[in-house]
């Protein structure tokens, strides 16, 4: 039996020109990357002015994310689409900033802390269950988003009581597809402080956001801590043990709203993927729900049940090798360097083609195909480690990691063992801006397994 080949993204021949770039980074990122990227660990070419290297083989990928990292900050582009929402946060702030937050946020990721979550997780995966139980059939982004956010609001602000889950996601959107978007004006190489027409259209995007996070961190600060030790109180009460320095109410406001967005809109997204792989490899599936149910015994999933489920795990795996939540990073270079056989000068851009390194066919076999057992352990023993990078690598990989894929395991192994997945109309195309969605969704039949 063929291994099913799910939605990819059919790449132009050669590298595009800077308005066919234009055009085509505008409808969907993915849409950039040339032929030429699937076959060679890095690529070089010119749009307009600017000289850039995709980067999509492992040992330069390791380079940029940890060899020589400093040389390597943020694009001027991406922060510039970042900014206005989550400003100098965790995850746009370089150097001392970054260090200092990064050491604020990490405690609450810590392994003991991650477990001690794992029943909001499994409440949320109960009442994600029961709202599928009687639909015949679902969009599963939305249903997923909803689920996650549940999860994001009680661990970082015990609960959603000034959040709107759909109004906030109408939000995210909204910012991705006004701010998110490539501008002409960065092609060109205008400087970041010019304005760019998406970020005009995105305000009330930013300020509806803003406003839902503010209006809980004011209620918090007259309260006192939260139900639970939740983000808000770690991030309430910081402080830098090198300076003795505190979250100012701008950082505060900042990192949380990054912390929510990212929190639950990339596991959402993983999950959704994943039910739409299964639902079109029966197989697969049938091998998901019978682990899950022999486990799980009617019941929701809990973090002491997740090492006894390694095949779920594998699927989340693969379907985050293909459907990657980040598939396509930009970095500035600050000083010559050298990857493989290329010199890099000051100035240019590199990229960062994870969505090309996870599909790549001198590093996988049959690599558009969705095959679980690859993250089977013989399967990954000896493979190299920089060759699958969902949540990033080096210093800077993602904080919440483990969280995330908890949070992935336990909902997916929740839904599996209950019902059984079909897929309904057309398949979705894989739409990057700031995430790899699914466009326009994701619809699946549901029946009771």
């Amino acid at each position: 039996m063929q291994p099913y080949l799910p939605p990819k993204i059919t790449p132009p021949g050669k590298p595009l020109g800077i308005l066919p770039s234009l055009r085509a980074a505008r409808r969907n990122v993915l849409g950039i990357i040339p032929a030429i990227a699937y076959t060679q660990p890095i690529v070089t070419g010119t749009t307009g002015p600017a000289r850039w290297h995709m980067v999509q083989g492992p040992e330069g990928m390791k380079h940029v994310f940890q060899t020589n990292v400093g040389n390597y900050p943020k694009s001027e582009v991406m922060i510039r689409m970042l900014r206005p929402a989550v400003g100098n946060s965790l995850f746009t702030s370089e150097g001392a900033a970054w260090r200092w937050q990064r050491r604020a946020i990490a405690p609450v990721f810590a392994a003991r802390h991650v477990e001690a979550l794992a029943p909001v997780m499994t409440a949320t995966a109960e009442r994600a269950a029961q709202r599928l139980a009687s639909a015949g059939e679902a969009e599963l982004v939305k249903e997923m988003l909803s689920a996650t956010f549940d999860v994001i609001c009680d661990v970082a602000l015990s609960g959603r009581e000034y959040f709107d889950a759909e109004e906030y996601g109408a939000a995210i959107t909204r910012y991705f597809l006004t701010v998110g978007r490539a501008s002409l004006l960065d092609f060109l190489e205008v400087p970041p402080w010019v304005p760019r027409p998406g970020e005009f259209f995105g305000r009330g995007a930013v300020k509806t956001m803003h406003r839902m996070v503010a209006a809980a961190i004011a209620e918090r600060r007259k309260t006192g801590a939260g139900a639970q030790d939740d983000l808000l109180d770690h991030m309430l009460n910081a402080i830098d043990p090198q300076s003795g320095r505190t979250m100012s109410p701008q950082e505060l406001l900042h990192n949380m709203q990054f912390f929510i967005v990212a929190g639950h809109e990339t596991t959402a997204l993983a999950i959704s993927w994943a039910l739409y792989l299964l639902a079109n490899d029966p197989d697969s599936q049938d091998r998901a729900r019978s682990e899950a149910q022999s486990v799980l015994g009617g019941r929701a999933a809990g973090a002491g049940d997740l090492a006894a489920m390694p095949f779920i795990e594998q699927v989340l795996d693969e379907t985050m090798r293909l459907y990657p939540p980040v598939g396509f990073l930009a970095r500035n270079v600050l000083d010559k360097d050298r990857i493989y056989d290329r010199d890099i000068r000051a100035g240019e851009t590199v990229f960062l083609n994870i969505w090309a390194m996870q599909r790549h066919e001198q590093y996988w076999t049959n690599p558009d195909a969705f095959d679980p057992d690859r993250f089977a352990p013989e399967a990954k023993a000896g493979r190299e480690r920089y060759l699958h990078l969902p949540f990033g690598a080096g210093p800077r990989i993602c904080v919440g990691a483990n969280f995330a894929m908890m949070q992935a395991q336990i909902l997916l192994a929740t839904l599996l063992s209950r019902f059984v997945f079909a897929p309904k109309g057309p398949p979705p195309e894989p739409v990057m801006h700031m995430t790899v969605r699914p466009e326009p969704g994701i619809s699946l039949t549901i029946q009771p397994a």
